[in-house]
């Protein structure tokens, strides 16, 4: 099941990422994971955040371009090789991976993953052995 990511497009000044936060946390939205990526002019950030439909909706009141996408979340445990393994089933199930991002749990380590064709990626990947988190397993982390 993918999990609904939100992505933030930010002009690349100081204090832009502060404001986000700040909207964020004035709403009481947690942020669960986060990445940042930048060019010279604007950043993107990707989030995972309790309440998604409710931070897209705050962030447009405030001005931010915010919108959401779909991504698949997979735990691997905190050792030597397991992301290699994870990613080899990728490659087996010939799922192409736009991007990835990761956030540690209490024992456990979870990446995110945006592809191709969500919903295909998904059956393929459930054929090699893999189910991604939904949102309900993600709030238990």
């Amino acid at each position: 099941m993918s999990v609904k990511q939100v992505s933030v497009f930010l002009e690349n000044k100081p204090g832009t990422l502060d404001a986000l936060t700040k909207v964020l946390a004035d709403h009481r939205i947690n942020i669960r994971a986060l990445s940042l990526a930048d060019t010279n002019d604007f950043g993107i950030v990707r989030m995972l955040v309790d309440d998604v439909y409710e931070a897209t909706n705050v962030l447009k009141e405030e001005n931010f371009a915010a919108t959401f996408t779909p991504v698949l979340i997979y735990k691997i445990s905190d050792e030597t090789g397991s992301l290699q393994k994870l990613l080899q089933r990728f490659t087996e199930a010939n799922v192409n991976i736009e991007y990835m991002y990761a956030f540690a749990g209490k024992k456990d380590a979870y990446m995110i993953f945006r592809v191709t064709d969500t919903k295909a990626a998904e059956a393929r990947l459930v054929s090699k052995g893999l189910r991604s988190l939904t949102d309900e397993e993600l709030a238990e982390v």
